[in-house]
């Protein structure tokens, strides 16, 4: 099946490609500051900065949806595809921030397997993206949805060995609070990424 798809303002894909890409280089500035750590403070910094960038595009899609009459598809896919890609860099902020506030010791296995979970996902949105402004096989998109769906699978189980460790080899209960809300943090940056998918899927069908 085709995905005849003519946009009729071609804005939109880009400041959704621009989100995309955005949230991307959070997702490797978690990843880096995670497996190395060092220099903390500064790659917060950095991904408070993209939080910020990601929430200015996302104000800049609200405002051109607001000024545009003929939107390439419904306007509660492009709401929702907005401030989903918006999410993930904001849980991937929160993940960030709440490492630096709370002075935890440098993360363990299970943070450094969900920031790589992150990235992959975030990286498989960034591909899938570009597809909604060309004339594509319908496959090709959902095959991206299904990648993206298995992540946030992988993510979740992950999560849930990571709060299941964090009760067995701690007593102290600063600790399990501060990471419990990190990981929670961090998986939800993954439940956004399938959020994501869904509007893409959704989108893909409806225009087939």
């Amino acid at each position: 099946m085709k995905f005849p798809f003519i946009p009729r303002e071609e804005k939109f894909f880009d400041l959704f490609q621009a989100s995309a890409e955005n949230m991307v280089k959070a997702a490797h500035s978690l990843k880096e500051m995670i497996a190395s750590w060092e220099h903390v403070e500064g790659k917060v910094a950095e991904i408070t900065e993209l939080e910020h960038k990601g929430d200015t595009i996302t104000h800049e899609i609200m405002s051109r949806l607001n000024r545009t009459f003929v939107t390439p598809f419904d306007r509660e896919d492009i709401v929702d595809m907005a401030h989903s890609l918006d999410d993930v860099t904001d849980f991937i902020h929160s993940a960030a921030d709440a490492m630096l506030l709370y002075k935890v010791e440098r993360p363990g296995e299970r943070a450094k397997e969900l920031a790589d979970i992150i990235l992959q996902a975030t990286e498989e949105v960034e591909k899938v993206l570009p597809q909604l402004k060309k004339r594509i096989i319908l496959s090709s998109v959902l095959k991206r949805c299904v990648e993206i769906n298995r992540l946030e699978n992988l993510a979740d189980r992950v999560y849930r060995s990571a709060i299941a460790e964090l009760f067995d080899d701690s007593t102290d209960m600063a600790h399990i609070i501060k990471w419990r809300e990190i990981y929670a943090h961090m998986e939800s940056a993954t439940d956004r990424c399938e959020d994501v998918a869904d509007v893409l899927e959704g989108v893909a069908i409806k225009h087939a």
